[in-house]
């Protein structure tokens, strides 16, 4: 990303082609029962004007997946990463028993866009979706396949690239670097977006309401910044190797390396060192 459409997006905002993600529609009666059973947020409060953000977890409460929802008249849509098309496919598939419940894969039929920052306080697209995708305010814009592509005035049209450096400085964890397999979603900081305590039994519950108890879990994510070169994958130390680096870009218009990590809970984060107990330093920020 370029300092100046970094300056750009901060003060006109920007657009997101996020059309590749993985979407699906559940219908039927139970639609919203069950979805409720498989997500750790509360999906009877989806509405039809605002996303819902969760996760999917496994029986041992960690991430299968993080979905955006929303209600229509008669179904619940929701999106996910591109990769999970066909493992969340399954997964949702999976726990269809005697549920009056039918999924359906609508990846193709529908353009999905996101617009963020400048005057999306008042958007000019309808319908939109409220929704916080990358650490700000904003709005999604589901559109038929066949549609014409919107235009979107003085914000920029963000590639993959650029956008992946916008979320990183945001501080937001994405599938498969924070999330995954490994992750518990209060290891990643979901607890206020995606979760909610009251809200009855899911698959995974038992263990995330344990942690929500105790406080205690395997690892944090944390933000760092460093003057250094570091990369995705690199190990942490502070006298032992205590984590590893997910994600990293570079500051615009610092040129300091930005980047998140995963490393155990409770360790202090002063004198992280990248590769070894001697390598650079990063500061938590």
């Amino acid at each position: 990303m370029t300092a100046e459409l970094f300056q750009q997006i901060t003060t006109h905002g920007a657009a997101v082609n996020l059309s590749s993600r993985a979407k699906f529609r559940l219908t039927g009666a139970d639609r919203v029962r069950y979805l409720n059973g498989q997500a750790t947020n509360d999906v009877r409060r989806a509405k039809s004007d605002q996303t819902l953000y969760a996760c999917v977890t496994d029986v041992k409460g960690r991430i299968a997946a993080d979905i955006f929802i929303h209600a229509q008249a008669d179904s619940l849509l929701l999106d996910a990463e591109p990769d999970l098309r066909e493992p969340l496919g399954m997964r949702l598939e999976r726990y269809i028993v005697a549920d009056d419940v039918e999924l359906t894969d609508v990846t193709e039929e529908w353009q999905l866009w996101h617009v963020f920052g400048g005057s999306v306080d008042t958007p000019a697209f309808h319908p939109s979706l409220r929704s916080t995708r990358f650490g700000t305010a904003g709005f999604d814009l589901w559109l038929p396949a066949s549609a014409t592509a919107p235009t979107f005035d003085a914000r920029p049209l963000l590639s993959e690239v650029d956008l992946e450096t916008w979320r990183i400085l945001q501080k937001v964890p994405r599938w498969p670097h924070e999330l995954n397999i490994e992750t518990f979603p209060p290891e990643a900081g979901l607890e206020r977006s995606a979760m909610d305590f009251a809200k009855g039994c899911y698959i995974g519950q038992e263990v995330l309401s344990r942690i929500k108890t105790t406080g205690k879990m395997p690892r944090e994510m944390i933000p760092f910044e460093s003057d250094a070169v570091v990369n995705a994958g690199d190990e942490l130390w502070h006298e032992k190797i205590v984590g590893k680096v997910t994600s990293v870009t570079q500051h615009p218009i610092t040129s300091l390396t930005i980047g998140l990590a995963m490393i155990r809970q409770g360790t202090a984060t002063d004198g992280l060192h990248v590769g070894s107990s001697k390598g650079p330093l990063i500061q938590r920020i």
